[in-house]
């Protein structure tokens, strides 16, 4: 039950994702070209939330993915979206610009 409840609102380790980054893991920013436009990462692919599914077989199974959005909740929605299709080691880094502190 306490790993549940830890799941649940996130407590316990957290992952560091300046080491996941370093290690060379793709971030995916889920925002709308529009969006973009006004500041992204150098670093990001930028491939829209709506366009996601018809871009798995091109993204890399074997690497850690990290996606970010302008708040959170879409990268979100990326992260379930390639976790049912088989990516493993994938991370909602949540605002493309939390991500750049982590010198992305």
């Amino acid at each position: 039950m306490i790993d549940a409840l830890k799941k649940l609102f996130g407590a316990g380790p957290t992952l560091d994702l300046g080491d996941k980054i370093k290690d060379g893991a793709i971030i995916i920013d889920i925002r709308s070209k529009g969006e973009i436009e006004s500041g992204h990462l150098k670093s990001s692919k930028n491939i829209p939330l709506h366009q996601l599914p018809s871009h798995l077989l091109r993204l890399d199974k074997n690497k850690a993915i990290i996606t970010c959005c302008a708040s959170g909740m879409r990268s979100g929605s990326a992260k379930s979206l390639l976790l049912s299709n088989g990516f493993e080691d994938v991370h909602n880094g949540g605002s493309w610009n939390s991500i750049k502190n982590y010198g992305a």
